[in-house]
């Protein structure tokens, strides 16, 4: 049971770092020309600055579901299930769903271009959508033993 709770603590760590990098970084399509979710924010779209929005919410979310599962695991009586941190994992699921949606939506090109293509930002962003769904449920059946 420990080394299942420590394998989750270090997937969701890697996790929140990919989610972070995923954000911060311009790489969300390359190709022809190289821009990002925060290079096409100038030119006034909604749409980007709603990714932009979630996908920080995604990040705030999982961080503070990883602060809620040091504290549950060490306040917690046995036997009791990790509800709340994986509700909150759940809900940071959620964000990056609707972030990355919006930005498949908005860019469906990049699909049928044949010189242009999502870069690593946009693939980390779905690698931390599974990540994060995998945690959530598994903090969701998990019991403190």
């Amino acid at each position: 049971m420990l080394v299942l709770l420590a394998g989750i603590f270090v997937v969701h760590i890697a996790t929140v770092v990919m989610l972070f990098v995923s954000t911060i970084a311009n790489v969300s399509h390359s190709g022809t020309n190289s821009t990002g979710l925060w290079l096409n924010c100038d030119a006034g779209e909604s749409s980007l600055k709603a990714v932009q929005a979630f996908m920080i919410l995604a990040i705030i979310f999982s961080f503070f579901s990883l602060v809620m599962f040091v504290v549950q695991l060490f306040t917690m009586e046995k036997g009791k299930r990790f509800y709340i941190t994986g509700a909150i994992m759940l809900i940071c699921w959620l964000f990056i769903l609707i972030a990355v949606s919006i930005y498949t939506a908005r860019f469906p090109h990049y699909f049928t271009a044949p010189r242009d293509h999502h870069g690593y930002s946009f693939i980390l962003a779905w690698i931390c959508f599974c990540f994060s769904f995998i945690i959530g449920i598994l903090y969701l059946v998990l019991r403190k033993k």
